[in-house]
């Protein structure tokens, strides 16, 4: 009976992929272990969205290897499906298998497992390139499926990819050409998907994809988005939904109106600005611009004075002047967003943005994230204080090896980090008070512990 490991690499959507080769993998009697070196297999699910991501997984295959070279590596994922021949050329690479092939991994891992050694030769540096399973990835039609259980909140809140692809063709990224077409999961599945998670006790599930906001629009007959999410409310029992990133242009009126009818919706907006300078924008092929995305904001501060509010800015994309950097810094100065992610521009291969002259200097591009990141800090901060005094919903989570044993971390609705004295158990809804900042958290008092504080006082 082969074991498996598989290192995770990238966003929400990989990592999705991941747990459906788990899923897979275990149905067929595998057996997962937590080391690497110990696995007869070793999947290794990539990102190539920047330079920086691919060189963390050759990293990953080389160390893999050298802790021990009888381990057969399959190399998947976003890298593997762009440059298949560069990752089959790496020592120790038993098999490279593109996203168009994925479904096929537990098919190949038992013959994989099962194969003798590769020969060793007489030069160390030479080594025998392995075979490789890529093709038209806009052939691809289904959706891979697993709930992902990790990252934040370690085991309480499982993130369901729902949608898949892109049919949008920003100029910077080359995930459209990695991933394929936009493409759906079947109403009936995400509703089911989601009521078995309901019904085994998860308080809060993430909606996650590519393009989320296009989700539906590849099914026949076509569904909206805000279609599922309200079959979802209406035909689930699901305590808490919350939303990954979705594009300015997708949230629409509708869109805050039902997320400000309820609380089971998390109070949570993750729209990409990547920049708030419209000829970058333009330059960018971003179907908005500054006063577009300001918009979004505004409707939703109208509605959900509270609501987190994050975004995902490049900077140094080829051409960007001071003037486009400070337009930048600006818009997001003047609004209330509640965290940042500034991503330096990568130059990917294939993509319109590495053929375009005027790429800039990597001090400049440091020095205009080290800004950006910054003031990203300080509207975390801002956002954190304004909430001080508030009354609100939180779930608890796992806590990590590190945590302070005498408190529980949890998660608010929107979004922020909640330190609760005493040790309560993971996937708890509470109200608490949210009392004060301790470091980048917030101090939140069980509802009847700060009543009964507040008697005390008066």
């Amino acid at each position: 009976m082969a074991t498996f490991h598989i290192e995770q690499f990238g966003c929400r959507a990989t990592q999705a992929d991941g747990a459906a080769i788990e899923r897979q993998l275990r149905e067929q009697g595998c057996l997962a272990t937590e080391e690497a070196a110990l696995a007869d297999v070793v999947v290794i699910n990539t990102c190539t969205v920047t330079a920086a991501a691919d060189a963390q997984a050759r990293d990953a295959i080389r160390k893999i290897h050298a802790a021990n070279p009888a381990t057969r590596i399959i190399v998947t994922g976003c890298y593997a499906q762009r440059a298949p021949e560069e990752i089959a050329a790496l020592p120790g690479v038993s098999f490279v298998v593109g996203n168009s092939h994925k479904p096929q991994i537990p098919s190949l891992l038992q013959t994989i497992a099962a194969a003798p050694p590769l020969p060793l030769t007489e030069d160390p540096v030479s080594h025998r390139t392995a075979p490789m399973l890529v093709g038209d990835i806009f052939a691809l039609s289904d959706v891979l499926v697993a709930p992902v259980f990790g990252g934040e909140g370690n085991h309480t809140r499982p993130t369901l990819k729902i949608q898949d692809g892109c049919d949008s063709r920003c100029s910077f990224c080359v995930i459209p050409f990695v991933r394929g077409r936009s493409r759906s999961l079947p109403v009936a599945t995400v509703l089911d998907e989601i009521q078995r998670l309901s019904n085994s006790g998860f308080q809060e599930i993430v909606l996650s994809g590519i393009n989320l906001g296009t989700y539906g629009r590849d099914l026949s007959p076509r569904v909206e988005f805000l279609e599922v999410l309200r079959r979802i409310l209406g035909e689930t029992g699901v305590e808490r939904l919350r939303i990954s990133s979705i594009e300015p242009l997708d949230v629409t009126q509708d869109l805050i109106d039902l997320f400000a009818s309820t609380e089971r919706i998390a109070p949570h907006f993750h729209m990409p600005l990547q920049s708030a300078s419209d000829r970058i924008l333009a330059a960018m092929h971003r179907w908005y611009r500054a006063e577009h995305y300001a918009r979004r904001v505004e409707l939703i501060r109208e509605q959900l004075p509270n609501a987190a509010m994050g975004t995902d800015v490049i900077t140094g994309f080829p051409g960007e002047t001071e003037e486009d950097h400070e337009a930048t810094v600006r818009f997001i100065e003047e609004r209330p967003f509640s965290y940042l992610h500034v991503f330096s521009f990568s130059s990917r291969p294939g993509t319109k943005a590495a053929k375009i002259a005027g790429h800039l200097p990597g001090h400049v591009i440091k020095r205009r994230a080290r800004e950006l990141r910054t003031l990203g800090e300080i509207k975390s901060a801002q956002f954190r204080r304004s909430q001080i005094g508030r009354t609100m919903r939180v779930l608890t989570l796992r806590r990590g090896a590190k945590d302070d044993s005498s408190r529980t971390p949890a998660l608010s609705g929107n979004y922020l980090s909640v330190s609760i004295p005493g040790t309560l158990p993971p996937n708890q809804m509470l109200t608490v008070t949210l009392s004060h900042l301790e470091g980048t958290e917030l101090a939140g008092l069980p509802l009847e512990t700060a009543l009964a504080r507040y008697a005390e006082a008066v």
